[in-house]
């Protein structure tokens, strides 16, 4: 080269030496920095951050509590291990006004709740900009935005290395070759200067994330696992550079390029695993159409949805989804909502009926007037639900969470003990097994073991219509050993329907009868009321005004009417209130109440004009999950404020399960609190409206619910559609969650406990512990997966 002759080992050797030279390393290196700076600029903290402080531009990502207490989500870029959250959360609580702070591995995101009064929003994303992580709002064009910058950075890290690793190993042919053949001084010296030219811009880019990344841990006096990785990098460069300045021949360059490309490769490889995992939660995302055709007059314009507002028109034709969540104003058509509710069935609409955003217009158009958007709608708060769901911690996680930074002190001190038990034989061997300890000992696995089957268990039940509401919900489901029943609404379908009504005064017809109870129970939720009231409506009758309206829960109404004390309720408030009552009134309630039926009783000043039949009947699938249940071992109480009799006859068609009757919403509570004090893991699963005291108060709360009922605090997973087979669903859906994450850390173990002590005898070659490295979270991350799989067997 350059005129002069030399004597290469093989004519291989001189291709790729040429081959390096005319290429030019270094501009190549220059170019792909720059074309990333093109197209995927570094997280940098957004230059107008203050701007995250003003109210109006909190409106978009910011729930507020009450007072100065707010709540939002912030998109973090570049964490990758348990030891980043660990980072990003103590950093956090060391501010005045953090009430919370939590990362979710899995969707790399931030879940931020502080005092406004004692901490700005941008002063807490300059904290994190500190600490190395760059901070944005989180919406979800942002978010794959974000991912696919991401992929892309660590795609031109991944390639520039592989890059150099594919040429290094050709000098490293070249020279082992040599060391066996025979190879003068000056050429070897060649090829270690080559390597070198190599290894260092491969060390600088593509390992600068590592390196960065333990120096921001290193100033922040916080232990990441980017330093036992960058240690191993830099003292195995360092000593190949030391070896090669002073003209000794064992350089390790080759190891140093290749083992931060199998890293790199090895991260790749998990972030496409992670947004498979979580999949479920972002196909939900998808659900919610961009555009839709708003009606002006007789004419029609293309809008972006976020520009809709309450009381507009909409035009759905067949085949589109519904854009936002509202009421038909005219056409018929079925709606498919199988991928919010879970029901395989399309649903009949007509004017009148509600519809919601994400569902599917199957027949033919429909004109909707909107009733909610954006994040109001039922599908976004679905969204929320399952996102809230991921990002919380079950107990086991918080335990593994506060092991990472000792994990990585015992790594550092695992490291230096072997180097300096193989310094003693060979400075070689100390080097290359200390840096294999420092890269194979990563508690990533340990960090990805809980997230991700959390992630992947929520995604996976919002796609069945069962929302898990947080991270412990999961946990506990797998717990239970009793199960309490609500009655009306529950195991019985609740859509009460009235069978008969009529007067037994003479100065009182049956239609005025119909008409006074309506009036008592217009603003009543309770299914007895809404089917009263529908039948009123239905025949024409208009409301009387009421005074001093009282309603006694579990019991009745009452209230004055044109003068006269009303009162409309079952035999429990006719007594209470002294009405007169005779034996054969008792017996036709008993004899309703034997066939599944509701006796509700109107009196009027003191005496009863009249009553109202309603039926109930069992909910389909009933009996199917009480004989799961009672093969399973599990206990069963039926809890409702109607009669024994009612309760007897549900038993009847059930089989064995004791029975609570005539008990108020409290009463209802103390019952579950009694079977929680006498040591039993109580499921509670009601409507979420009479029984929220009981649901508060059991182990894990369950709200049948109709995908409007997304208000039930107090419940710790809501079913969206009816199929009461669904709480059979979430039992074995918690159950699987937690013999996944016990799997996960005995792999995580188990990993570490074969390979570290292999790493410390010197088995494993620093490239093969970058290899072990990501098998292991990949392992992890494969076996949350393969939960879908096992719910499917279930089926």
């Amino acid at each position: 080269m350059d005129g002069h002759t030399h004597r290469f080992c093989c004519s291989s050797c001189l291709t790729v030496c040429q081959a390096i030279h005319e290429a030019g390393l270094a501009g190549f290196y220059e170019r792909v920095q720059r074309r990333e700076a093109e197209i995927a600029p570094p997280p940098d903290m957004p230059v107008d951050i203050d701007q995250y402080d003003l109210d109006e531009v909190q409106q978009e990502f910011v729930t507020c509590h009450g007072g100065s207490r707010r709540e939002a989500m912030l998109l973090i870029e570049g964490i990758h291990c348990a030891a980043c959250i660990w980072l990003i959360e103590n950093a956090l609580h060391a501010l005045t006004g953090i009430e919370l702070a939590e990362v979710n591995l899995a969707r790399q995101r931030l879940r931020i709740v502080w005092d406004d009064s004692r901490q700005s929003l941008s002063a807490i994303m300059r904290r994190l900009a500190a600490v190395g992580y760059a901070a944005l709002p989180y919406n979800q064009e942002m978010a794959e935005g974000q991912i696919q910058r991401y992929n892309r950075r660590v795609l031109f890290r991944m390639g520039f290395a592989a890059f150099g690793a594919l040429n290094i190993m050709w000098i490293s042919i070249a020279l082992y070759a040599g060391a066996f053949s025979g190879i003068s001084s000056e050429y070897q010296s060649f090829f270690h200067w080559v390597s070198f030219a190599i290894a260092t811009p491969v060390l600088l880019y593509s390992g600068g994330p590592f390196l960065t990344g333990a120096w921001r841990g290193i100033r922040q006096m916080k232990l990441t696992m980017d330093l036992p990785i960058a240690i191993g990098a830099l003292a195995t460069y360092g000593y190949s550079l030391w070896q090669m300045l002073h003209g000794y021949t064992q350089v390790y360059f080759d190891t140093v390029v290749v083992f931060l490309c199998v890293i790199l490769i090895g991260r790749y490889l998990e972030t496409l695993a992670r947004r498979n995992a979580t999949s479920a939660s972002l196909r939900l995302m998808e659900l919610q159409p961009r555009m839709a055709t708003r009606l002006i007059g007789q004419s029609e314009e293309r809008v972006a949805v976020r520009k809709l507002h309450v009381n507009e028109r909409v035009l759905v034709r067949a085949g589109e989804r519904i854009p936002v969540d509202g009421e038909v104003l005219d056409g018929a058509s079925h709606v498919d909502e199988s991928l919010l509710t879970g029901e395989p069935m399309p649903i009949a609409k007509q004017k009148g009926d509600e519809v919601v955003a994400g569902a599917v217009n199957m027949d033919a158009p429909l004109m909707i007037r909107v009733r909610q958007t954006g994040n109001a709608t039922t599908l976004a708060q679905i969204i929320h639900l399952v996102e809230k769901a991921q990002e919380s911690k079950a107990r086991v996680q918080r335990l593994a969470d506060r092991i990472v930074p000792w994990f990585v002190a015992v790594t550092l001190m695992l490291s230096l003990l072997t180097f300096a038990f193989w310094y003693q034989q060979d400075m070689d061997t100390a080097l290359l097994a200390a840096a294999a300890v420092l890269i194979i000992t990563c508690p990533c696995a340990l960090g990805l073991a809980t997230p991700m089957a959390i992630a992947v268990s929520s995604g996976l039940g919002a796609s069945e219509g069962v929302l898990i509401r947080n991270a412990e919900a999961l946990e506990r489901l797998s717990d239970i050993n009793h199960v309490v029943f609500d009655k009306t609404g529950t195991l019985t379908e609740g859509r009460m329907k009235v069978v008969s009504f009529r007067s037994m005064r003479d100065d009182m017809d049956d239609i005025s009868l119909l008409q006074l109870a309506a009036s008592l129970e217009r603003h009543s939720p309770h299914p007895l009321a809404r089917a009263i009231c529908e039948l009123a409506e239905s025949q024409g009758l208009t409301n009387q005004p009421v005074e001093t309206l009282e309603v006694i829960m579990g019991q009745g109404v009452g209230g004055c009417v044109g003068g006269h004390q009303v009162w409309l309720g079952n035999l429990r408030l006719m007594k209470e209130k002294r009405v007169a009552f005779i034996d054969t009134y008792e017996e036709e309630s008993r004899r309703i109440q034997q066939g599944m039926g509701i006796a509700v009783w109107l009196a009027v000043d003191g005496q009863v004009v009249g009553m109202i039949h309603l039926q109930d009947r069992l909910r389909e699938g009933a009996a199917e999950v009480v004989e799961h249940l009672r093969k399973k071992g599990i206990g069963m109480t039926l809890l409702t404020g109607d009669s024994r009799q009612a309760a007897e006859a549900i038993r009847q068609q059930l089989g064995e399960m004791a029975i609570v009757t005539d008990v108020s919403p409290a009463e209802k509570a103390e019952a579950v609190q009694q079977l929680s004090q006498q040591g039993k893991k109580v499921l509670m699963v009601g409507d979420g409206v009479n029984d929220a005291p009981a649901l508060a108060l059991a182990d894990i709360a369950i709200a049948m619910g109709s995908g409007a009922d997304l208000s039930m605090q107090s419940s710790d997973v809501v079913l969206m559609g009816s199929d009461i087979c669904k709480v059979l669903y979430a039992i074995e859906l918690g159950r699987q969650t937690l013999e996944t994450v016990r799997q996960n850390l005995q792999i995580s173990l188990l990993y570490n406990m074969l390979l570290v002590p292999a790493a410390m005898g010197a088995f494993v070659t620093p490239v093969f512990a970058a290899i072990a490295m990501p098998v292991s979270s990949l392992l992890v991350i494969g076996n949350a997966i393969l939960i879908r799989q096992r719910m499917r067997r279930r089926d």
